[in-house]
């Protein structure tokens, strides 16, 4: 136990990770947790995400929120990435007599998907979107697989979907053109400058200074383009 081994560290850690920031942070419950699991997937945080589940399975995230995160967290990181949190999370559900599979969230079939992953880029993203699918094999692939199968499903809407976008592709780092264009998607959709401010002030105990200053660095420049300056 670090308590027994590193004593005077836990101490700090606990105090900053589950004291200070969780009472300076004005988010709900939910959010705190939704974002902090997609952070985890997002950075590869194997053992604390195992941690983290139940309690956030315990404030206010439901099994099927859970594997949704999960879920859309596929096409961000990988398979490879992903497959392993499978495992962890099946056990810690079943463990908590949760039967499964889940009830389907899919509201697309293999012949709409590209249609409906346009419309819902489209509405995302702006008309400019407009024939994405028709730039290139990856583009086509965005289009029908990453918004036809995934942001398509309920169990989230699509402030939630972006919002743990936005948590995947800060922790991987290196990816901020991305990130810049998911932000601007968050703040369109309502999740403004100050919420995902917030966002990234809950998870820099897991993520760190650096990766949560380059994020919220990424966050004022989208605002400023969405908003103009004050």
């Amino acid at each position: 136990m670090l308590k027994t081994t590193d004593p005077d560290i836990i101490e700090r850690i606990n105090h900053f990770t589950f004291d200070e920031v969780q009472n300076e942070v004005d988010l709900s419950d939910r959010v705190k947790m939704l974002s902090t699991l997609a952070y985890l997937l997002g950075m590869q945080a194997n053992a604390e995400y195992k941690v983290m589940l139940p309690v956030a399975l315990d404030n206010d995230v439901t099994p099927i929120e859970a594997k949704e995160v999960l879920y859309q967290a596929i096409d961000y990181l990988g398979l490879g990435r992903v497959f392993p949190f499978f495992k962890i999370t099946n056990e810690i559900l079943t463990a908590r007599e949760v039967k499964l599979p889940l009830k389907s969230q899919s509201t697309t079939t293999m012949k709409n998907r590209l249609e409906k992953g346009e419309e819902t880029q489209i509405r995302l993203f702006g008309k400019q979107m407009k024939d994405f699918a028709k730039k290139g094999t990856i583009n086509k692939w965005l289009v029908n697989n990453c918004f036809g199968d995934y942001y398509t499903r309920t169990g989230l809407d699509d402030r939630d979907r972006e919002m743990i976008t936005f948590c995947y592709i800060a922790a991987q780092g290196g990816c901020e053109p991305q990130l810049m264009a998911h932000a601007q998607a968050n703040i369109k959709l309502g999740n403004d400058k100050e919420f995902l401010t917030k966002v990234v002030e809950q998870n820099v105990p897991f993520i760190g200074y650096p990766r949560s200053l380059n994020a919220v660095t990424v966050i004022n420049q989208a605002d400023e383009a969405v908003n103009g300056k004050n």
